[in-house]
């Protein structure tokens, strides 16, 4: 592991060994469309604006759109942190289920 300038050491918890069961699915699908919308807001709120290609300096970005119409490379990214996410919920021990 490499030591970072400010003696940070990111230790995630290890969660390759989880398998996530199919009927997650629809959730992980759901906590992705979540967090593209959260990640959008925060970015609208911050005065970025739809632009067809990145520009930091005028506040210009390509996903300010609805999750649906994400590019499937970018929807993917949401889907790995929701995956990520519910691997970790269910290593540390917690039991997902639909009430």
């Amino acid at each position: 592991m490499k030591k970072m300038n400010n003696n940070y050491f990111p230790n995630p918890v290890d969660i390759s060994d989880v398998v996530l069961p199919k009927e997650l699915d629809a959730l992980v699908e759901s906590i992705a469309k979540n967090v593209h919308d959260v990640w959008a807001q925060g970015r609208i709120s911050d005065g970025w604006k739809y632009g067809k290609q990145r520009d930091d300096k005028n506040k210009l970005h390509p996903c300010l759109v609805p999750y649906e119409e994400l590019p499937e490379g970018e929807k993917e990214y949401d889907r790995k942190t929701a995956v990520g996410t519910l691997k970790l919920i269910i290593k540390l021990g917690f039991k997902i289920e639909k009430i």
